[in-house]
């Protein structure tokens, strides 16, 4: 049956489709302008005006920035530290959260409540530094890794899924003779595939754009370092005095580098390559991403 629609629908739906192109437009001129800036001649972008496509194409300011030292083996830092961060803490926080979803687990209003306390009350840096030293992990890897394998919000919106699958699917597995990790590992990993999707988003995002526990654990072992602490130290070499706090021989390859691009160029190239890994990787758990924050605040 073919519905007429009338004028009043009409214009409704022009108003709508402009609202929303609008939205779009707005939403990505930013990362647009950016992208633009940083394929754009550094000479060409000290006139201003904002623009979406390069005047002067040229890609000399990611040559520039590829050209810093220890770059590259920072970005295999950085992936490595993502993936195996992000595949470590998805595991134990989806098997804490599988423990305290059990309800024949005495204790898991108890251990519920010291993981929330947790979100509201921090040991503070200094203590956290103190301790971090006392188990040797001062220019480690592990230092990436270990320090937030579970995440109290990660635990809480899992076990949350959790509790929203039917119950009578475990207790059927379990008379069946099925363990705890068979239960775990067969039947509710893959039913919460929406919401762990969502989790690893988060924590490899964090990961990836991490920089601060290079600076305080890592900063005098350069082959634990990561990107964004190298793209820190880049966006200090090209601001005003503060190419003092590199090293000589780092502070002499940055002025190298970058005696044909700008400070501005050159920001704008560091954005665009710290942010695209992350946008690569977000349109595959986009409809995972999505279910997993709506199905997970909804019980049965």
């Amino acid at each position: 049956m073919k519905i007429h629609k009338t004028k009043a629908d009409m214009a409704l739906d022009f108003v709508i489709y402009f609202v929303m192109l609008f939205v779009i437009l707005v939403t990505l001129y930013p990362f647009l302008n950016v992208l633009a800036v940083s394929l754009n001649d550094s000479t060409d972008a000290l006139r201003g005006a904002n623009f979406i496509i390069p005047r002067v194409f040229t890609l000399s300011n990611y040559r520039a920035l590829a050209r810093y030292p220890n770059l590259s083996h920072s970005f295999v830092i950085s992936v490595l530290r993502t993936v195996v961060g992000t595949v470590t803490c998805v595991i134990a926080s989806s098997m804490v959260a599988y423990t305290l979803s059990r309800k024949e687990y005495i204790f898991r209003h108890f251990v519920s409540v010291l993981f929330v306390i947790t979100m509201y009350v921090s040991g503070g840096l200094i203590p956290v530094y103190m301790l971090i030293r006392d188990v040797h992990l001062i220019n480690s890897f592990w230092v990436y890794i270990l320090p937030s394998l579970v995440g109290t919000f990660n635990v809480i919106v899992i076990r949350s899924f959790m509790d929203g699958l039917p119950y009578s699917l475990q207790e059927s597995a379990s008379m069946e003779g099925a363990n705890d990790f068979v239960i775990y590992y067969r039947i509710v990993m893959p039913l919460c595939l929406p919401v762990i999707a969502t989790i690893a988003l988060f924590v490899a995002v964090g990961q990836w754009n991490s920089w601060f526990d290079t600076y305080l654990y890592n900063n005098a072992k350069p082959e634990l370092s990561t990107l964004q602490y190298e793209l820190m130290k880049v966006l200090q070499s090209t601001s005003a005095g503060s190419a003092q706090s590199l090293s000589k021989a780092n502070a002499n390859a940055a002025v190298q580098s970058f005696n044909t691009v700008t400070p501005q160029t050159i920001r704008m190239t560091i954005t665009v390559v710290a942010t695209v890994p992350i946008l690569l990787v977000y349109p595959f758990l986009q409809k995972y991403f999505v279910t997993g924050l709506t199905i997970g605040a909804v019980k049965s």
